[in-house]
């Protein structure tokens, strides 16, 4: 079922972590490779350092914590702050109340956020004290997002 021959054809990562629809986990994880989350998750998930790992939150999965992965893509419900060393990926359907730290977004039109898109590269003293409101790199984002509004970000 998840043998080396089943891979996204958008990320060419293999799935070897489902967490299936009906279950739900309360704690932390660390995970490397793919992980597939259709259930709910209330804690953190996180990456191994070094691991080329890609997280994918289905349509109707749910984690409720902070995420940290190289690649992460979001269909479903995220509450927590995302960090993304390398690229983040809104769905459609994405409902992300939390900051996104990333270095690349993707963001569909319908993609929801309540929160801040804060590209990795910013440096700390715009994300801190008056300056951090008006910084380009931290914007404040409500509502729904189309992907124009994302890449003037």
């Amino acid at each position: 079922m998840f043998g080396s021959d089943k891979k996204s054809p958008r990320h060419g990562n293999a799935v070897e972590t489902l967490v299936g629809p009906r279950a739900v986990i309360r704690g932390d994880i660390n995970f490397s490779g793919g992980l597939y989350v259709e259930g709910t998750i209330y804690g953190k998930v996180v990456a191994d350092d070094g691991s080329a790992a890609v997280l994918t939150l289905s349509e109707d999965g749910r984690i409720e914590g902070e995420v940290r992965a190289p690649v992460v893509v979001i269909s479903g419900t995220m509450t927590g702050d995302v960090y993304a060393s390398e690229r983040v990926e809104l769905a459609a359907n994405a409902r992300v109340q939390g900051n996104i730290h990333y270095k690349v977004v993707e963001m569909a039109a319908g993609a929801m956020i309540t929160g801040r898109l804060i590209h990795a590269e910013a440096p700390l003293a715009q994300l801190t004290g008056p300056a951090a409101e008006s910084a380009p790199a931290a914007v404040p984002l409500r509502g729904k997002a189309s992907k124009a509004e994302a890449q003037e970000a």
